[in-house]
């Protein structure tokens, strides 16, 4: 059924058509209704045309390579969806459902075609839709992607930061307690069996001074990285979190589905039973 050329003043695309044009695309463009939870439109199939939501709620999702359904988009009054697919003439990357009664305007190529040629500025409006889409769904992108927080962690890392981690690591590894505990040895050997003329003699003044700045120096390195260690933690913590609120999402997103699912068993049982009953009264 044609729209009416009202219909048009209500999508943002179509406002500056004055009612010749308008007239003209009203008559080209068909209005769909869609029942409650009937599929509009289902990724992969063909893209032939594109929809404007004019009444109802409709939810425009995606699959991700976990096979979980993604929320890219839900269409407002005038809102195109569809619409990239149906100009570069492939196959549909989203699905498009309707969640209560709807009623959308389906608009094709050619259709398009004639209003370009009627209002050649509409197509920067129509530029405008997609770009706005396309932010949408960068958006998206970057709050769902799965995030090494090692990666992350090593992008923040300053030069100081990377050579106290070092400095701990080494300090805490049995290499660096032998190579202390042979240079400590040797330097009192040398020093006891030079007796009289050794730099420094027994009890060995001179290297307690060493151990007291080496250690003055270890400890706030040491701390330093333990800080970096708690900052790590912190942050896997918080994207542990992320994570398991995107699966909690899930979860009550799939304990909807399975409550739809039963609503509707148990309606088509009711359905049988009420034909049945009308097959065979003699069994009630």
């Amino acid at each position: 059924m044609p729209c009416a050329p009202e219909e048009l003043r209500h999508v943002p695309l179509f406002a500056l058509l004055d009612d010749d044009e308008a007239g003209i695309l009203a008559a080209q463009i068909e209005v769909r209704r869609f029942a409650t939870r009937q599929q509009i439109y289902r990724a992969g199939e063909p893209s032939i045309h594109a929809y404007i939501l004019m009444t109802g709620k409709v939810l425009v999702s995606t699959t991700d390579e976990d096979q979980q359904e993604v929320l890219v988009d839900e269409p407002q009054h005038g809102d195109f969806f569809g619409f990239a697919s149906m100009l570069a003439e492939t196959s549909h990357m989203t699905s498009a459902m309707a969640t209560e009664d709807t009623e959308c305007l389906e608009v094709g190529r050619d259709d398009l075609a004639e209003l370009l040629r009627a209002r050649p500025l509409a197509g920067m409006d129509m530029l405008t839709v997609q770009a706005r889409q396309f932010q949408c769904s960068q958006a998206i992108v970057r709050r769902r992607v799965a995030r090494n927080p090692n990666e992350i962690i090593e992008s923040r890392t300053t030069f100081g930061q990377d050579i106290a981690d070092h400095v701990a690591r080494f300090g805490g590894s049995w290499t660096f307690i032998i190579l202390f505990g042979i240079t400590l040895a040797i330097y009192s050997a040398i020093n006891v069996m030079l007796k009289g003329s050794a730099w420094d003699p027994y009890p060995f003044i001179l290297l307690n001074l060493f151990l007291s700045m080496l250690a003055s120096i270890q400890a706030p390195v040491i701390m330093m990285s333990q800080n970096r260690q708690d900052e790590k933690d912190r942050l896997r913590g918080e994207l542990d979190f992320e994570v398991n609120r995107r699966a909690e999402a899930e979860i009550q997103s799939l304990s909807g589905k399975l409550v739809l699912i039963t609503d509707k068993i148990e309606d088509l049982e009711e359905m049988l039973r009420e034909r049945l009953a009308r097959l065979d009264p003699a069994s009630e």
